[in-house]
């Protein structure tokens, strides 16, 4: 049984202030794009999991896919499977595609097991592999508080835009980032801001990582620079980096931008 678990991006993201268990409590707009992993689960006589595509760092027991079978295991009585993962979504971009793998394993297992598990269920399991991975099982545009995992829905449509998502050869650290910058309540709240037309977010989105990413990482603020000069109506980094998106009136290709980074098109 196949599904294809698709990336995100953030309209937006101001970090409030410091949790006392180690979280911070943010607000942002998770806004569903057209970039895919593709994962399988087949009947094997033990569990395993093989990646093909882009490399993910570090150790397979770390592997959220894994996590989310085993989390699942617990509580039904769910035979050995062989998942395969072809990873597409590029990796430290702030795109969110290990929490896509893991919810849409979760939803893979729920149909074809019979799990019968809501969609609040599948949410709390979610919840319990990373804080933005929740946002996955419903898979539409949200206004997301808390740690990124509470959620209120949102009329949003992007889809007469024309949408481009640039990667540049750099993995940007989460935790580097969060250690990077002050937490503090905004004069205006997102939920508020992104009721504004498209053509206002320059002026009034932001994201709260932007600042200390493009000290130590000029290049990508410099993508942001020419995406603008390319004419995007908006741009702004993804979550903690390294990606950049912008959204465009009409069709647009960036050869400039093609030569030294990854260039997707009409997400």
């Amino acid at each position: 049984m196949l599904a294809f678990a698709n990336a995100k991006i953030n309209l937006g993201l101001n970090v409030l202030e410091k949790r006392t268990d180690g979280y911070h409590n943010l607000e942002t707009v998770f806004y569903p794009v057209k970039l895919y992993d593709t994962l399988e689960i087949t009947d094997a006589a033990e569990t395993s999991c093989q990646i093909r595509g882009i490399v993910i760092p570090g150790e397979m027991t770390d592997n959220i896919c894994l996590k989310a079978f085993r989390l699942i295991q617990q509580d039904f009585k769910i035979p050995a499977q062989q998942i395969t993962l072809l990873k597409h979504i590029p990796v430290g971009a702030g795109l969110g595609g290990g929490s896509a793998d893991g919810a849409f394993l979760i939803k893979l297992l729920n149909t074809k097991f019979k799990l019968g598990l809501t969609i609040e269920a599948m949410e709390d399991y979610a919840r319990i592999l990373g804080a933005d991975c929740a946002f996955f099982i419903r898979n539409e545009p949200v206004f997301a508080m808390g740690k990124g995992d509470q959620f209120s829905s949102l009329n949003l449509d992007l889809s007469k835009y024309f949408m481009v998502l640039v990667k540049p050869p750099l993995h940007v650290s989460t935790a580097t980032a969060y250690g990077s910058l002050e937490p503090a309540f905004p004069e205006t709240g997102l939920k508020e801001l992104i009721k504004l037309p498209v053509s206002e977010w320059r002026n009034s989105l932001r994201n709260d990582f932007e600042e200390p990413v493009f000290s130590k990482y000029p290049e990508i603020s410099q993508i942001k620079e020419q995406l603008y000069h390319a004419g995007a109506t908006f741009a702004l980094m993804s979550g903690s980096g390294s990606s950049v998106f912008a959204i465009f009136e009409a069709a647009v290709t960036l050869p400039q931008l093609e030569k030294e980074n990854k260039v997707f098109y009409n997400i």
